[in-house]
């Protein structure tokens, strides 16, 4: 019985060992050379010093050692933390020494890049993967791969310890670690084969970094399936024509992403000259998609079914929308259905339930759900709510702060984020409205919303928009259009014309970007 995250793979090994794990380019690791290749790494990690519950960094762009560093970490009874290469060395520096880590695995062409976190004052005592003198110790990969693959390599853990932690903005200003352990990683990978049937023959296309949790598809559920991961270079997600090239070539199954990387698919992806007619799964998540370009994506994906994917990072996944019929109207699509082994809660600022149709801040119980927040226990307890509804047991719910209600269909629907709510001059206003209005106005095809107070701490709301065709309108015509379906009192005071919006490394709008 699989109950450890790192049994997926010697899973998979015994019934598809010959079934491709990963491919990365022209090169790829077969489920029984990812065993083979994750257990010398394993090895070397212990005789480096690395113990069970010890936490390993990641410093990879998307590769086949990304893959090995996974498990080979978990392997060992280790924990992963994945850090972006692109993030600023000050960040990096922060993560490793906010959760101790001492061992890091790298690349050649992160080299320079983990130079200048070195420059900076971190715990780290050997990197792994680079062969030139560094301040600390190094491991060549050719080192690792030196390691007899015949000796075996097991530590015994537990389905409740650590395998991973995420690291996301935080309110503070710096970020704060998720910590998820083998069953909630577990639980997402065994719900969401379920959902979407995904099989041995099937191949993703994972579009996500390892530091973005939209990866554990690719990561988790595809080996468990026993199917294909095709991890994306990072020039690809730059060039949409090369993307959808790849994705015809690879005869991609599955797709999960943001909806960001989807829209740039259908503007500037030529999908009308590709045949992506092995497309079975298009799923996106992370934020709204702009119904209007998911119908036409529908319409020209015809044979593929749609699924609008809901989690914080917290919980991973918690719901599902399948969509089975093209979208109408451009109202916002549903976050929909709650999936199995998971409960929620849509609760009042006072922690009561509120009435179908009302909105409230959701709250989420499941087998996918963190243990809580790493070295912040003072965070943990105030992002879970606890309901004594037996007696000496406690159900935990993680408060997410997105504000739901549930339609006459049974369905939750999103209305915001809870600190995406302002008043101006005694209204409440719902930032998130604002752009899905916008969303709706026809030249439009991103939009960010955003507030800030000035010097005399007055409220002013202000907006950022992409075009279609730039000069295609102007401030005065958007303005009309809002007059015309928002509150006087909604319609933001400045609207500026960008060629891009910025985002987060995870794909996401940076709204303290724009306040800024």
């Amino acid at each position: 019985m699989v109950y450890l995250l790192p049994e997926i793979i010697k899973n998979s090994a015994n019934r598809y060992p010959d079934n491709i794990a990963f491919r990365y380019e022209n090169d790829s690791l077969t489920f029984k050379e990812l065993v083979r290749r994750s257990n010398q790494l394993a090895r070397m990690l212990s005789e480096l010093g690395v113990h069970r519950g010890d936490r390993v960094g990641i410093f990879l762009d998307p590769s086949l050692e990304t893959a090995i560093s996974v498990y080979g970490i978990m392997s060992a009874g280790a924990v992963f933390v994945p850090l972006d290469p692109n993030a600023p060395p000050a960040r990096i520096a922060f993560v490793i020494n906010d959760c101790g880590i001492r061992h890091i695995i790298s690349g050649k062409k992160q080299s320079r890049s983990l130079n200048k976190v070195l420059e900076e004052d971190v715990s780290l005592k050997v990197v792994i993967g680079i062969d030139e003198k560094l301040p600390v110790k190094t491991v060549s990969w050719e080192e690792v791969a030196q390691i007899s693959p015949s000796q075996t390599f097991s530590v015994r853990m537990l389905e409740d310890d650590l395998a991973y932690i995420m690291y996301t903005s935080g309110t503070t200003g710096t970020p704060k670690g998720i910590m998820h352990s083998h069953r909630s990683g577990l639980a997402y990978a065994k719900l969401s084969m379920s959902v979407y049937d995904v099989r041995p023959t099937d191949i993703l296309a994972n579009h996500s970094p390892l530091h973005s949790d939209i990866s554990t598809l690719g990561y988790f559920t595809m080996p468990l399936a026993g199917g294909t991961t095709v991890l994306i270079p990072e020039s690809y997600k730059l060039i949409p024509a090369s993307l959808s090239q790849l994705m015809e070539k690879e005869r991609v199954t599955i797709w999960y992403s943001v909806p960001l990387a989807l829209t740039q698919l259908l503007q500037r992806g030529t999908l009308e000259g590709r045949k992506i007619d092995s497309l079975r799964w298009v799923l996106f998540g992370g934020e709204p998609f702009p119904t209007k370009h998911l119908r036409s994506l529908m319409t020209l994906w015809n044979k593929a079914k749609f699924s609008n994917v809901y989690g914080p990072t917290e919980v991973n996944q918690c719901t599902y929308m399948n969509l089975t019929e093209l979208p109408e109207v451009d109202a916002p699509i549903p976050l929909g259905h709650v999936w199995n082994n998971t409960e929620v809660l849509i609760v009042d600022n006072n922690d009561v339930e509120v009435y179908d149709g009302e909105i409230g801040e959701l709250l989420v119980r499941s087998a996918t759900m963190m243990k809580g927040y790493w070295g912040k226990p003072g965070l943990t307890q105030k992002g879970f709510f606890k309901r004594g509804k037996f007696p000496n047991a406690e159900e935990v719910f993680y408060r997410t702060g997105d504000l739901v209600w549930r339609n006459k269909d049974g369905h939750l629907m999103f209305a915001g984020r809870k600190d995406r709510q302002i008043k101006i001059r005694g209204y409440r206003i719902e930032l998130d409205e604002i752009e899905s209005v916008l969303m709706s106005y026809s030249y439009i095809i991103e939009t960010a919303v955003y507030y800030f107070k000035n010097e005399e701490q007055e409220s002013s709301i202000e907006a950022l928009v992409v075009l279609s065709e730039p000069g295609g309108t102007t401030e005065e015509n958007i303005k009309k259009y809002l007059a015309a379906k928002l509150p006087a009192y909604a319609v933001p005071g400045r609207i500026y014309f960008s060629e891009t919006i910025p985002r987060t490394p995870a794909g996401k709008i940076d709204y303290k970007k724009l306040k800024n």
